[in-house]
């Protein structure tokens, strides 16, 4: 009998949660185990290894992002509200994902070189075709400066929009909207005032 799908939910939160704080590595069946009040040998019961609950929590993110990502590219925005949306989406999905964005981002450069976990680097190379391809449009349209290094400039929106699953919590002051139009107008309005001369 297969367990119940909000249970089996319920699990991988509390293992994404403990993948995120301790890493991969350092993590057993155990840990998890306690941290879900169970004893260890009942999480077998739902999943057969840790390995198999690291897939599916990452697994559901990219596809989760990267349908949101297709569902963009494929609205035929300009490039800069193509960017607008995809940072506005990367945030919300680190309000639904935020362990397992964590994860991802300490963890894919390593577990992409196993078998089972070869797709993070389609991952990988689909987030940096969309982002690229919109940069290299809107320069090219010139929505975006001529001089601008567009690699260099993916490196650091990627890396500056992820990096909030280090300090953002579901629920708290700021929706990932707001962030995203804060973010968004920092990234492309910069912060000096304007007023001055």
């Amino acid at each position: 009998m297969r367990p119940a799908p909000d249970r089996r939910r319920q699990l991988l939160d509390t293992a994404a949660e403990v993948f995120a704080a301790q890493g991969y590595d350092a993590t057993t069946v155990r840990r998890i185990a306690d941290a879900a009040g169970l004893l260890a040998g009942s999480l077998y019961y739902h999943f057969d290894s840790k390995e198999s609950m690291l897939d599916e929590i990452l697994s559901a993110f990219l596809d989760e992002l990267l349908a949101g990502y297709d569902t963009v590219l494929a609205a035929g925005l300009g490039p800069r509200e193509t960017i607008e949306a995809l940072v506005t989406e990367s945030f919300r999905e680190i309000d639904r994902h935020r362990a397992a964005v964590a994860i991802f981002q300490k963890e894919s450069r390593h577990l992409q070189d196993q078998p089972r976990f070869e797709y993070l680097a389609d991952a990988r190379h689909r987030f940096e075709t969309a982002w690229l391809g919109t940069l290299e449009r809107g320069v090219a349209a010139g929505d975006f400066r001529a001089d601008l290094d567009v690699r260099l400039t993916y490196r650091f929106v990627r890396d500056t929009v992820w990096v909030a699953a280090s300090w953002y919590r579901p629920g708290g002051r700021h929706s990932p909207e707001e962030i995203a139009r804060q973010y968004l107008s920092m990234v492309l309005e910069g912060i000096a005032s304007r007023t001055r001369t």
